[in-house]
């Protein structure tokens, strides 16, 4: 990841703290494993304690804004403690994945 992509993501799961409980924040794909384009978008893991579908509204509307803001697409996978420790997402490959590769901020 770049300077910026840090620095993108830090300011990102900063807002995003005062929203909700951050379980764990990752930014995954082709920016995490250093071979993103300028045109790559920013892909962020959001696990969160609780998901309502209001925080959940609020997080993709404060990734837009952050987004928006910094000139770059940011695409959030929002999901709750709960769906990555009890439902069939804890086996799924986009999981096993953004744990093998996501970058923690």
């Amino acid at each position: 990841m770049t300077a910026n992509d840090y620095r993108i993501a830090r300011e990102l799961k900063e807002q995003l703290a005062v929203q909700a409980k951050l379980v764990d924040f990752r930014v995954f794909g082709s920016r995490a494993r250093g071979d993103a384009d300028t045109e790559s978008d920013m892909d962020v893991f959001v696990e969160v304690e609780s998901l309502t579908p209001e925080v959940k509204e609020k997080i993709h509307e404060t990734t837009w804004a952050v987004g928006f803001r910094n000139f770059m697409v940011i695409s959030p996978l929002v999901v709750s403690r709960f769906e990555v420790e009890q439902t069939a997402l804890r086996s799924s490959a986009i999981i096993r994945n953004i744990t093998r590769e996501g970058v923690a901020v």
